[in-house]
């Protein structure tokens, strides 16, 4: 068999592999990149625009959406390699007129809380709050009237408001905007001079837009380009995937770019990769997460890395620690998981000998369980969901609420629940829809119950 350090990653292959993959999954653009062995190879397919026509080139920009947390937890953790601050720092210490609407919460969050989504912040507390250099101020100001889904350190639940706010703090500590910290603390030092966080430095490059699927199952460009700016430390990261996976290959390097320089100390390099919390039941974002970065085990092999969705784009990057190996897919549409997997498959299968584990699937045999006892309401600050009884089975219903709903205009769905396990854990889809989602019921510490799905806790209610 050939040795893994002969195996070699062939550009050529790959751009021809990607162009079938893009046309299978019906997506219009696509940018794939691998790091192997000190390598990048990077290929491209597709458009950027299926108004403008604009081909996809390996050098185009994409958003990296919630990838962005990661370079915003390596930038926070610059500064506690400076001493500015510590893990458990509470965010009072550094914002002394933070508050949320439990004075006692706000007075216990820590940075590590915010890192690792264990906060129990409401995290998808959406507003605009401007263009402006104070949009994060803005935007933590108006976090005083946001709830709180669970106690501080009781579960996790992926919180968006906890990078905006961990940025914020970044913003105080350098005494500048969050745009122009990580340009000088992350961008220049790497070397990622196709790397951004504004649209008026995007548009100075060939840069992708995103694509929506219609009633018609016809892909169209979005009507809206962007995030609002106060999104910027959760999502609004836009580059090209080579610059994504020189920033991979620091974190690969313990912390130092390829010039020698050091970023992050080793001992804050290893800290973002080690494990912080486990995630309930099974989960599509991994099986327990660090600072910043998701884990995931795939059969017993342990990787990094995180996704990302913006407004009709998704990205992926996952990272194999010790192996030198890390892909990158930046595409210019929304759910394109299956693709993001096949060629995961396929890279990681053929370099490294592992594979990702498949989707989740019903039981061929479902367990009996007393689908009564899950039924109720849960609720977070942009979900209000329904767990029913309808013709013998289980049914969810949520409806978004709050500014997220304001802001996307988004409807009630509607998913149909298979026990797969007897311990809480179920599968749901939407009719008509081919892949299922992990759902998982449970009680964690703080005695109260939960439903987690897509990621976050719904405390039961009621």
């Amino acid at each position: 068999m050939t040795g893994t350090l002969e195996k070699t990653v062939d550009g050529a292959h790959w751009r021809g592999r990607l162009t079938e993959l893009i046309e299978q999954h019906r997506v219009p653009g696509a940018a794939l990149g691998i790091l192997w062995n000190g390598t990048i190879t990077d290929v491209s397919a597709g458009l950027l625009s299926t108004r403008t026509l604009v081909g996809a080139s390996p050098d185009s920009l994409f958003q990296i959406g919630s990838i962005t947390k990661v370079l915003t937890a390596s930038l926070v953790m610059r500064l506690i390699d400076e001493g500015r601050i510590d893990l458990d720092t509470r965010v009072t210490d550094v914002l002394d007129d933070f508050a949320l609407a439990d004075a006692d919460v706000a007075r216990t969050v820590t940075i590590r809380r915010l890192l690792n989504h264990t906060s129990g912040l409401d995290g998808d507390f959406y507003v605009d709050s401007g263009s402006g250099d104070d949009a994060l101020q803005r935007y933590v100001d108006a976090l005083r009237d946001a709830g709180q889904t669970h106690p501080p350190g009781a579960t996790f639940s992926y919180c968006n408001a906890g990078y905006l706010l961990a940025g914020r703090i970044a913003e105080v500590l350098t005494g500048t905007d969050w745009d122009s910290a990580m340009r000088r603390w992350i961008f220049e030092p790497l070397g990622l001079t196709a790397t951004v966080t504004r649209a008026d430095d995007a548009v100075l490059h060939r840069v992708a837009v995103g694509h929506l699927t219609g009633g018609d199952g016809i892909r169209r460009p979005t009507p809206i380009w962007g995030l609002p700016r106060n999104a910027g430390p959760a999502g609004r990261v836009t580059a090209r995937v080579r610059d994504l996976l020189t920033f991979a290959a620091m974190h690969l390097n313990g912390g130092q770019a390829a010039d020698g320089s050091r970023l992050l100390s080793a001992e804050s390099n290893a800290a973002m990769a080690g494990q912080q919390v486990d995630l309930p039941g099974r989960s599509l974002l991994g099986e327990s997460w660090g600072l910043g970065w998701a884990r995931y085990d795939w059969a017993g092999t342990a990787l990094i890395g995180h996704d990302g969705d913006t407004i009709g784009q998704s990205a992926y990057l996952r990272v194999l620690p010790g192996r030198g190996l890390a892909v990158a897919l930046l595409t210019n549409a929304a759910e394109t998981r299956a693709l993001f997997h096949a060629v995961a498959t396929e890279v990681f299968g053929g370099l490294a000998g592992i594979a990702p584990p498949p989707r989740p699937v019903p039981p061929d045999i479902p367990p009996v369980v007393d689908l009564d006892r899950f039924a109720g309401r849960y609720t977070r600050g942009a979900l209000d969901t329904e767990v029913f009884r309808q013709d013998g089975s289980l049914r969810l219903r949520a409806t978004p609420t709050g500014g997220i709903a304001a802001m996307f205009g988004a409807p009630p769905e509607e998913y149909d629940l298979t026990p797969a396990d007897d311990d809480g854990g179920f599968v749901m889809r939407q009719a008509g829809e081919t892949a299922w989602t992990p759902l998982t019921f449970y009680r964690p510490g703080d005695g109260s119950e939960y439903a987690h799905f897509m990621g976050r806790a719904n405390r039961r209610v009621g």
